[in-house]
């Protein structure tokens, strides 16, 4: 019976969900935590960033006013983004792929180094943890190298570069949890809706970034999180496990088995080829052998393989025949005698191998853009209540979770903040506007505890 989409992908699904339930834990830790530290309080007046740029939310402002200007913000925060974009198509489209990876190389310096420090101080004065400045900037300097290291350089270890990918992730949802609540929410939707059009849009720019890079056969030159499967060698190929069994006859005629790598094999092949009288157990009475094998040339044990190796000599031109000892009737070796299985060819294990290498470099991708706003919808909820940070979280599992197994079905590349997004919007607004009032009513009049 043919396994469910749960089970061939359950591995990745965990691969992906596991650093984006902890890059959204860290914020919800972080926005608790400063919550009364500049520059993340709730309370401090609004910076001007690139999502404000028209509008800034005044306590004082009616609704309407918030909306029209949270709307207008989130519709100039889309238009940069869209630009950015084609711009980024545009230089890959004609090769610059160095200059790409600069500005990548760049931006990880100036978020993990500037924006990473501020949180780093900012810890640092609520905690009120003792550091001078020398050791403090020497742990920041040396945190935003090797990050920028593991990111974009190779033979790093894969963890590390995953664990620096979350962290940038946790620094960016922070600082956008300063944005005021209306702008944060009205932005959110319209960066689903701008993913569900840059990814299946005929044009869209992330749809044409990605058909780029699948038909040169590179990577992204973006910053995506990747979650590899472990895929162990002898799991595609499991008869590498056994290795090679090679046989020969004893003095007393009994036939021995010994166990040989395949390694050996590889190094002893010459040497076979260039002495005859070389064997894993050496064969003493040989004219015994040949002339049992051609006895029984007409009946053949069924352990006889298609192929046999054999061996020449330049003195007496004589074969070399290995047989398998069947342990269950050693009785009868003296009667009948067979040759040794076909060895196990080295085209079909390099072929395995190059199988599981293919299998090992698959995974899922998931841009940095999704840990942000994932964290940022969490965070803006904890700014309000545990409930709703529980209702959020549920959401956007659940609709990354849809994500994924529409991805193993579909086969191609899927937006990942709509489903999300809109399952986490819609939980928090029920949570708190019908929820959260029904449980504390509950809970104030004794009914519930």
């Amino acid at each position: 019976m043919e396994s469910s989409i749960l089970e061939s992908i359950g591995q990745e699904i965990i691969g992906v969900m596991s650093p984006v339930s902890l890059c959204m834990l860290l914020v919800v830790l972080l926005v608790y935590s400063l919550s009364d530290s500049n520059p993340f309080s709730s309370s401090s007046a609004p910076i001007r960033t690139a999502a404000n740029l028209v509008y800034l939310e005044n306590p004082s402002d009616t609704t309407a006013q918030k909306l029209e200007g949270a709307l207008l913000n989130a519709l100039v925060f889309v238009i940069l983004i869209a630009i950015v974009t084609f711009v980024l198509v545009l230089l890959y489209y004609y090769n610059f792929t160095n200059f790409l990876k600069n500005y990548m190389r760049f931006s990880a310096f100036f978020v993990l180094g500037t924006m990473g420090g501020s949180i780093f101080l900012s810890i640092i004065q609520h905690f009120s943890i003792p550091i001078d400045s020398i050791t403090c900037f020497l742990l920041l300097f040396n945190y935003t190298i090797v990050g920028v290291l593991s990111m974009f350089s190779g033979g790093m270890p894969i963890v590390l570069r995953q664990g620096y990918m979350v962290s940038l992730g946790i620094i960016v949802a922070t600082w956008f949890t300063k944005l005021p609540e209306w702008t944060t929410w009205v932005l959110l939707v319209a960066l689903a809706l701008y993913d569900l059009v840059a990814v299946l849009a005929p044009g869209g720019p992330l749809k044409l970034l990605v058909e780029l890079a699948s038909s040169r056969d590179e990577e992204l030159p973006a910053l995506v999180y990747e979650a590899r499967p472990t895929v162990s060698r002898n799991e595609g190929n499991p008869r590498s496990t056994l290795g090679l069994l090679v046989a020969g006859v004893s003095d007393s005629g009994s036939v021995e088995l010994q166990a040989v790598s395949n390694n050996n094999v590889r190094r002893d092949g010459a040497e076979n080829r260039r002495s005859p009288e070389y064997t894993a157990v050496q064969v003493r009475n040989l004219e015994y052998v040949e002339g049992e094998r051609n006895r029984d040339e007409g009946e053949r044990s069924p352990l006889v393989g298609h192929s046999r190796e054999r061996y020449s000599s330049d003195s007496n031109s004589s074969e070399y025949s290995t047989v398998i000892h069947n342990r269950e009737s050693e009785a009868s070796v003296d009667e009948e005698m067979s040759p040794l299985v076909d060895l196990l060819g080295m085209d079909n294990e390099r072929e395995h191998e190059r199988r599981d290498s293919v299998v090992a470099s698959r995974g899922i991708k998931l841009g940095l853009g999704d840990f942000v706003f994932y964290s940022v919808l969490v965070g803006r909820a904890a700014m309000y209540d545990l409930m709703t940070v529980y209702a959020c979280y549920l959401a956007i599992i659940s609709g990354l979770g849809c994500t994924l197994i529409l991805l193993s079905v579909c086969h191609r590349a899927l937006p990942a903040l709509p489903i999300s997004i809109t399952l986490g919007v819609i939980f928090y607004f029920l949570t708190r506007l019908l929820m959260e009032p029904f449980v504390v009513g509950m809970a104030t009049n004794l009914m519930m505890f």
